[in-house]
């Protein structure tokens, strides 16, 4: 018997209309097939805060790959990183191991999968929100037009703030790689834009 994972229902994942693309179904979703100890265990490790932007969980910005029991006190999660060099990985891998343990789990391997490679169409739709209501603009889905429809030519980036269209990037690199600095032209407000990976 696995023990120190407390037992609770996992919540459903969202229903998505048919036909519509969206990201890949988080890692941390109950699957089919799945014990209510593994659902709790993906539960748990997809509701640690992302270093670096903590207004989303690691499921949320899509990078959890896996999460699975492997024996009494023994798990196993995978974790893609953001980009190659993404320095919060290590952060990332202390948190995971702390809210396991304070979970009665032991023996934590956190290991780190680069193939297929983390993409911006991962993070969920509720991380794009929280990220708006933050103050980052999110990046714009790719898969939105499906895998076969027309790329959008919408190039515009909205403000968080007021919604205006009329932005303007200052920098390249924000408060951390994956960002860009961008300014609204009518509020004057700057702001992080989640650059699209």
């Amino acid at each position: 018997m696995v023990t120190g994972i407390r037992r609770g229902a996992a919540p459903a994942p969202a229903p998505q209309p048919p036909g519509t693309a969206g990201p890949r179904e988080p890692e941390t979703a109950p699957r089919t097939g799945d014990t209510r100890l593994e659902a709790e265990l993906r539960r748990l490790v997809g509701s640690v805060p992302d270093p670096e932007l903590p207004v989303l969980t690691l499921a949320e910005l899509g990078v959890v790959r896996g999460a699975r029991l492997l024996g009494p006190g023994r798990a196993e999660v995978t974790l893609t990183p953001t980009y190659t060099g993404c320095p919060a990985i290590e952060t990332m891998t202390a948190d995971i191991e702390r809210v396991l343990h304070d979970h009665g789990i032991p023996d934590v391997s956190v290991v780190r999968v680069l193939s297929p490679a983390w993409s911006t169409d991962d993070i969920s739709a509720e991380g794009r929100r929280k990220l708006a209501e933050f103050g980052i603009a999110p990046p714009r889905p790719h898969a939105a037009a499906g895998p076969s429809g027309p790329l959008p030519l919408t190039l515009s980036v909205r403000c968080p703030h007021c919604g205006s269209t009329e932005t303007e990037l200052l920098s390249r690199f924000s408060s951390t790689a994956c960002k860009a600095l961008r300014r609204c032209v009518a509020c004057r407000e700057p702001f992080d834009h989640f650059k699209e990976l």
